[in-house]
């Protein structure tokens, strides 16, 4: 398979996400065999300045399809705030859905916006950086989507939830 902008990020972004899926519903299997409130888990930190497990997950998201509507835009910011009340559940519908939507994209789309300009725009603090679209998927998407990721990942573990390095490395792309 040729490296190309569509398989940096929509193939990464689908496999992560696919994990993501499956280890929030090994998260729900474990919270309700042990009779816990999945939800209890929402606001979980790993350190008392990291932001919470919600957030991991919903920034997963973002940084992954926000990231591909961005490169479209040309412009890419900080996700906006999760709606109030999402739940577990809640979040496991916005990975699914967002599994959804990356499959809907198509590589020769994706790789058309190759060199275009992407901005990472931060109004709150003024700060602009400039990015061709490949600089931003490799520099700045990629890196967010999996440190949020793992870090969601890594909250779950914490909360004795069985899961592995294959739950996080979701289906590999192997030869045939």
């Amino acid at each position: 398979m040729p490296i190309s902008l569509y398989n940096l990020s929509v193939i990464s972004y689908l496999q992560t996400l696919g994990a993501m899926h499956g280890f929030l519903g090994r998260g729900s299997a474990h919270f309700e065999a042990t009779g816990s409130d999945p939800d209890s888990v929402l606001d979980e930190r790993l350190y008392g300045d990291m932001e919470p497990f919600k957030f991991q997950v919903w920034n997963s998201v973002h940084s992954s399809l926000g990231a591909l509507n961005g490169l479209k835009a040309g412009v890419f910011g900080p996700p906006p705030p999760s709606p109030a009340g999402m739940d577990y559940a809640g979040l496991q519908k916005v990975v699914s859905n967002a599994l959804q939507e990356l499959q809907q994209f198509k590589a020769d789309e994706i790789d058309a916006l190759q060199g275009k300009d992407v901005r990472y725009e931060l109004p709150s603090r003024n700060i602009v950086l400039p990015f061709t679209a490949e600089g931003f998927v490799l520099s700045f998407s990629l890196p967010n989507f999996y440190f949020h990721a793992t870090t969601a990942y890594d909250i779950l573990r914490h909360k004795g939830v069985p899961l592995g390095k294959r739950d996080f490395l979701g289906k590999m792309l192997l030869k045939s």
